[in-house]
C-alpha cells in the first residue's frame, strides 16, 4: 500500500482558510492581468508596484503582498502572456494533421494574435528591446518562453518534411529563421512605420517560403 504524505496528525483544511486561499489567488491573477495589459503600453519595464496598484484600485502593500518584488511580477508577466500565446495560438494548430496543414495552422493563427498586437504590442517583441543585453532572471524567463514557442514552430516544420510534404534536403533552421523573420518584419512595418499592406506582404512571403521548399 502507498504511503501517504499526510500524516495523521495533520490538522483538516478548514474552509475558511480554503476561501481565502481561493480569493487570493482570484486578487493575484486580476493583478497580472492588470499588469499585462500596462506592459503592453510602457513595457515590462514600465511596469512597477506602484502602476499596478494604481491600475487595479490596490494599495502598494497590497500588490506587494502577492508579489515581493518588480522582478516578480514581470515574470508573473511573462508567464501570463506565455500562457495566452499558447492557448490562442498553439493549442488550436495542434488540431490539424502533422505536415503542412499543422505549420499552416501554426502561422495562420500567429498572423490573427499579430494583427491584433500591431494595436496593442507583443511583450515578445518590446521585451526583447529591453532585455536583450540585460541579464537576469526575467530576461531569462522572456527568452524560454520564444525558445519553447520557436522550438514548437520548428517541431512542425520537422514533421512536414517527415510527412514528404516539404524536400528531404530542408534546412528546418534556416525556414523557421525566414517565418520568424515575417512576424518580426510586419510589427516593424505596421506597428512602427504604419506602411499599409504588411499583413498581406507577410502572408505572401509565407507562401513563398512554402514553395522554396515544398515537395
Amino acid at each position: 500500500m502507498p504511503i501517504s504524505l499526510l500524516s495523521s496528525h495533520t490538522p483538516p483544511v478548514r474552509r475558511g482558510g480554503a476561501r481565502a486561499a481561493h480569493k487570493g489567488q482570484q486578487t493575484k491573477a486580476a493583478i497580472v492581468d492588470a499588469a499585462l495589459q500596462l506592459a503592453t503600453q510602457v513595457g515590462l519595464e514600465g511596469l512597477s508596484i506602484g502602476a499596478v496598484a494604481e491600475a487595479t484600485g490596490m494599495s502598494k502593500s497590497g500588490v506587494f503582498a502577492h508579489f515581493g518584488s518588480r522582478e516578480e511580477l514581470q515574470i508573473s508577466v511573462i508567464h501570463e502572456y506565455h500562457q495566452r500565446f499558447e492557448q490562442e495560438v498553439f493549442q488550436p494548430a495542434m488540431q490539424q494533421a502533422r505536415g503542412l496543414s499543422r505549420l499552416k495552422a501554426l502561422f495562420d493563427h500567429w498572423m490573427q494574435r499579430t494583427s491584433v498586437e500591431i494595436d496593442s504590442g507583443c511583450i515578445y517583441i518590446s521585451g526583447a528591446v529591453e532585455f536583450d543585453d540585460r541579464p537576469g532572471p526575467v530576461r531569462d524567463a522572456l527568452a524560454e518562453s520564444v525558445r519553447i514557442w520557436l522550438a514548437a514552430v520548428r517541431r512542425a516544420i520537422v514533421q512536414a518534411r517527415e510527412c514528404g510534404q516539404l524536400r528531404p534536403d530542408t534546412d528546418e533552421a534556416q525556414m523557421l529563421f525566414g517565418i520568424h523573420g515575417l512576424i518580426l518584419a510586419l510589427h516593424y512595418e505596421a506597428r512602427f512605420l504604419k506602411v499599409p499592406g504588411a499583413i498581406e506582404r507577410a502572408h505572401r512571403g509565407f507562401d513563398n517560403i512554402l514553395a522554396r521548399y515544398a515537395v
